[in-house]
């Protein structure tokens, strides 16, 4: 037997720690309580499957009732359906993340405290808003009044706003790579957005999944479940639209 094979071996060189500790370094930035799921999870949500179109166009029923109206006079409501495309965007950048901008799909105001909000009421609206929380949440500079404006009522919201992290982005990047519409029916959506992060040189692939709801005129993270971003991590991005700066 070789020197090499009686030599024990450093746990924390191994390739699943080192994927562990840059998954933690990312999801400490996050500004938000998340569930953190393994790769080859069974969870739907977590593992996407191929072949699958991401999601067929549906044309919505105009005898569904309106919701709220947009709180900042959005127009182009869109009650049920998907999105089969990557949608057009401006891109810009808070700090080193981008984020994506529009004048169809918001972020149509900004608070005084900085925070973007007024999405759509649509499914690219939803995918706007879930691709700006993750910007605005890992930013400690905004992320308690940004939760403050996007977490929506419900039995959790108080926690949540608790549980808030103030954890610093420093030597750890994200980049929104794809994105899959997982459900819409105009009251709520599941948007599962495909992200590349790094630290300390090591990479890793996510799937961020935010649970959204339409109150009081925008896009909001639902409080009605504890853990509103469920992060995985995930061998690559098929099945994903791309989607990014």
């Amino acid at each position: 037997m070789s020197y090499d094979d009686e030599a024990p071996q450093n746990p924390f060189t191994r390739p699943g720690f080192i994927t562990a500790t840059v998954v933690v370094a990312i999801i400490l930035i996050l500004g938000i309580l998340v569930v953190v799921r393994t790769a080859g999870s069974n969870d739907p949500a977590a593992a996407p499957t191929g072949g699958a179109d991401p999601g067929a166009s549906v044309t919505p029923d105009p005898s569904e009732a309106a919701a709220e109206p947009s709180v900042c006079g959005l127009d182009g409501e869109v009650l049920s359906g998907s999105l089969t495309s990557a949608p057009d965007a401006k891109w810009e950048y808070q700090g080193t993340v981008a984020y994506p901008t529009s004048t169809t799909y918001g972020p149509g105001e900004t608070t005084a405290d900085g925070v973007r909000y007024c999405f759509q009421h649509s499914p690219a609206g939803a995918l706007f808003m879930a691709a700006n929380a993750i910007t605005q949440g890992s930013d400690p500079a905004v992320s308690a009044a940004w939760a403050d404006q996007v977490l929506a009522e419900g039995p959790f919201r108080d926690q949540l706003l608790t549980d808030v992290g103030a954890g610093s982005s420093e030597g750890t990047r994200l980049r929104l790579a794809g994105f899959r519409i997982l459900s819409y029916d105009g009251e709520t959506a599941r948007v599962d957005l495909g992200v590349v992060g790094s630290s300390s040189g090591q990479a890793v692939t996510l799937s961020g999944v935010y649970e959204l709801v339409w109150q009081g005129g925008d896009w909001k993270i639902s409080t009605d479940v504890q853990a509103p971003l469920d992060m995985a991590t995930i061998p690559d991005l098929a099945g994903y639209i791309t989607w990014g700066e």
